[in-house]
Formats: structure tokens, C-alpha cells, sequence
């Protein structure tokens, strides 16, 4: 939903014209096969399409007044999510990580990542990033973090982790940042 809902708005404007175009097309050829139906065919028929016009122009009135959107809350607060996780999480093996809940294997690229900055093969700027990353998706998933960890979390803290953090702790239920994390990973792979 990278579109925030202009699509989808474009997309629901052209079906209620459609709808709108086939009602009226509709009435037009039961009037002009007026002769050929008999009365109680006729009536019947009018009676269905005007009762169909009537809740078309039900909907329309609900969108027009805000009672019916595409994005409502929840979508909105997904998306808000959405954007924090992506934002939060720049290493794209976190993120597959993180929504598969394998806190194991996030342990593991972190000891590989302690190993390659101590032989060069990892800057520090981009180390401390990852290992900002992996930290925060440990600390998500439960898993127990060590002093020496919590100590880096709070030296190295940015921003966009920290509102990652407060978004995340709101939502409740860790199925639902899992479930929103899967969500993402499923549209980047």
C-alpha cells in the first residue's frame, strides 16, 4: 500500500462511475424495451434498478461525508509502523531476521560482525548501525540483552530506533509487530 490510498481512490472513483454508467444505461434500455416486457416484468425490473441506484447513492453519501474510507485507522496505523520499521531497520538480513523470529541467528551475525570490525572488514560507522539494529530487533523478540549491550543501545541511540521503540511498545501484542514486519519483508524480497 506504497500508495497511501491514491490508487485505491482512483480505482474506487472509476468502478462508482462504472456502477453509476450501468444503473442509468440500465433504466435507459428498460424504457426503450418497454413494449417488449409485460407490466409486471417491467415494474419489477425498475423497481430493482432504482432500489440499486438508492444504495449506490447510500454509499456515495457515506464516502462523502467520511463515514467510509479506504485508509481507516487501523490501515493508517500500519502504516505508520510500516514506516518506522523501514526507517529503523536499513539492513535488509535484520528485518528477514527479525519477522521470522530468529533471535539465534541475529546473535550469530552479530559475532560475525564483532569479527569483521576487528579485522577491518567492517567499518565501525556501519558495525555500530547493525549492531544497533540487531540489538533492538533482540530486545523485540524478548530476548535477553546483556549489560554490555543495554550500555551500547543507550550510548548509540538514534532517533529512528528510539520512535521505532515507542511505536512498537504501544502496539501490544508482539504478533502484530511480527505479522507487520513479515508484511514488509514479503514486499522487499
Amino acid at each position: 500500500m506504497a500508495s497511501r490510498g491514491k490508487s485505491e481512490t482512483g480505482k474506487l472513483r472509476q468502478n462508482m462511475e462504472e456502477q453509476l454508467d450501468r444503473l442509468m444505461q440500465q433504466l435507459q434500455d428498460l424504457e426503450e424495451c418497454r413494449e417488449e416486457l409485460d407490466e409486471e416484468e417491467y415494474e419489477e425490473t425498475k423497481k430493482e434498478t432504482l432500489e440499486q441506484l438508492s444504495e449506490f447513492n447510500d454509499s456515495l453519501k457515506k464516502i462523502m461525508t467520511g463515514d467510509m474510507t479506504l485508509v481507516d485507522e487501523l490501515s493508517g496505523m500500519q502504516l505508520a509502523i510500516q514506516a518506522a520499521i523501514s526507517q529503523a531497520f536499513k539492513t535488509p538480513e535484520v528485518i528477514r531476521l527479525f519477522a521470522k523470529k530468529q533471535p539465534g541467528q541475529l546473535r550469530t551475525r552479530l559475532a560475525e560482525m564483532d569479527r569483521d570490525v576487528m579485522v577491518g572488514k567492517l567499518s565501525r560507522d556501519v558495525y555500530t548501525q547493525q549492531k544497533m539494529e540487531i540489538l533492538t530487533a533482540l530486545r523485540k523478540l524478548g530476548e535477553t540483552l546483556t549489560l554490555e549491550d543495554e550500555t551500547f543501545l543507550t550510548e548509540n541511540a538514534t532517533a529512528t530506533l528510539n520512535q521505532f521503540e515507542k511505536v512498537t511498545a504501544n502496539l501490544g501484542s508482539e504478533d502484530k509487530i511480527m505479522a507487520l514486519a513479515s508484511s514488509g519483508v514479503k514486499t522487499k524480497a
